[in-house]
């Protein structure tokens, strides 16, 4: 039922990734035709996670395809906002990515909690590899 919603709103809007996604004059974005390229390469996961979200276990091909061109332009359009933030200081950082989204709670909320968790595993993966290095030596 979802994907019917999605093709819809795309066949009314005719470009499915929207108005914004028209390259930005003097932009180091790049041309729609370079989104096209790498069509596909999140199909899959996309099916699972329109099927995690409630939609068919296998939505029609053209509603994963309007997604991920919507999923891909959104990503874009992130990291050319953050490379604009970072363009001053020379480095991109996640906290150009947390900045971005800080007006947005719930996905500054997830975000922070996925980086968290992140850092635990690294300590706990660090951890793991001191106590196999200190069984390895004793052997």
């Amino acid at each position: 039922m979802w994907h019917r919603f999605v093709l819809n709103h795309g066949k009314m809007n005719n470009n499915p990734a929207g108005a914004s996604s028209k390259a930005r004059v003097g932009s180091s974005q790049p041309s729609e035709t370079s989104f096209k390229c790498k069509r596909g390469v999140f199909q899959k996961d996309l099916q699972h996670m329109m099927y995690g979200f409630g939609d068919d276990p296998n939505p029609l091909p053209e509603t994963v395809a309007l997604v991920e061109d919507i999923v891909v332009e959104y990503v874009t359009d992130m990291v050319h906002k953050a490379q604009d933030i970072a363009s001053k200081r020379g480095k991109l950082l996640t906290e150009d990515f947390l900045f971005l989204i800080r007006k947005d709670l719930p996905k500054l909320n997830r975000c922070t909690e996925l980086l968290s968790m992140n850092e635990e595993l690294k300590q706990a993966r660090k951890a793991f590899d001191v106590d196999e290095e200190k069984l390895a030596s004793a052997e």
